[in-house]
């Protein structure tokens, strides 16, 4: 329903008027580096107009970069002229659509010499982190892919609902397949995806053996890395008044915790 992306084959240099973009960079030297795939919210890097950039996800690709990483920031809305899908389908931009393009984009990082192919993880946020919730298990790697799959993902504040399409039947993002290191990191008070919907599912998972890791942030909201959209307030798909407070403290323990837990996943192999 929506075309390929094409993914960028030089490395960039963030500098003082670096705006979010489908971007990739890179750590100084030869390599070979772990490499992160960051897949934004549902309004994307940028709107239309230019009056909002998502720098959340650019402080998520210096980050990466300062860690040691290989990013690769992907734009599954902007390279097909579609604003926003925070509320719906748009542009044959779907959750579908979307796996796909993490997947690609991942198969694109196993080409570069400087990456490491063993070690190359998606991280998601909201829209994105539904994203990585899909595809830590083998039903929609296997479907949507090409074969290459990410070692761990780490999905930041998502929605755990089940999603039913205006046409056809309802589905999960995540299923009982999850085969896939992945973390979950959640806030209390978010009433946008709100923690009640996944952390039954990830429970029930992690009871069956599932590789799955989650952390509740007390008195947290959506978006809490979200700096340039505090105290943004909007009603949502769900007919829910949602408040965003970006939190400095929580932002970076997530950090943390994600680089950490990353590390443990994805140990380099003597």
């Amino acid at each position: 329903m929506a075309p390929d992306l094409n993914y960028p084959d030089k490395a960039s240099e963030f500098g003082f008027f670096t705006a979010p973009s489908m971007a990739l960079y890179k750590p100084q030297g030869n390599g070979p580096f772990p490499a992160l795939v960051l897949h934004h919210q549902c309004g994307g890097l940028r709107n239309p107009s230019g009056t909002f950039q998502n720098l959340s996800m650019l402080e998520w690709a210096k980050t990466a970069v300062k860690r040691g990483y290989v990013a690769l920031v992907v734009d599954s809305l902007g390279p097909r002229s579609v604003d926003t899908v925070c509320f719906g389908v748009k542009g044959g931009v779907n959750f579908m659509r979307g796996a796909r393009d993490a997947l690609l984009a991942a198969a694109h990082l196993a080409k570069l010499d400087y990456v490491d192919k063993q070690r190359i993880a998606h991280a998601g946020y909201s829209w994105g982190a539904m994203v990585s919730l899909a595809l830590s298990g083998k039903t929609w790697a296997d479907a949507l892919g090409d074969g290459t799959r990410f070692a761990a993902a780490v999905s930041f504040y998502p929605g755990c609902m089940t999603i039913t399409p205006a046409s056809g039947r309802a589905y999960e993002l995540i299923n009982p397949d999850v085969d896939k290191p992945l973390l979950v990191l959640m806030g209390e008070l978010d009433n946008e995806t709100p923690p009640g919907d996944c952390v039954p599912k990830l429970e029930a998972i992690k009871s069956a053996g599932g590789p799955v890791e989650w952390h509740l942030y007390a008195q947290t909201t959506h978006c809490w890395d979200c700096k340039n959209l505090n105290n943004f307030t909007k009603v949502d798909v769900r007919n829910n008044r949602v408040t965003y407070r970006y939190s400095s403290e929580v932002t970076e323990n997530s950090e943390q915790r994600m680089f950490t837990f990353l590390e443990k996943a994805m140990a380099q192999k003597p």
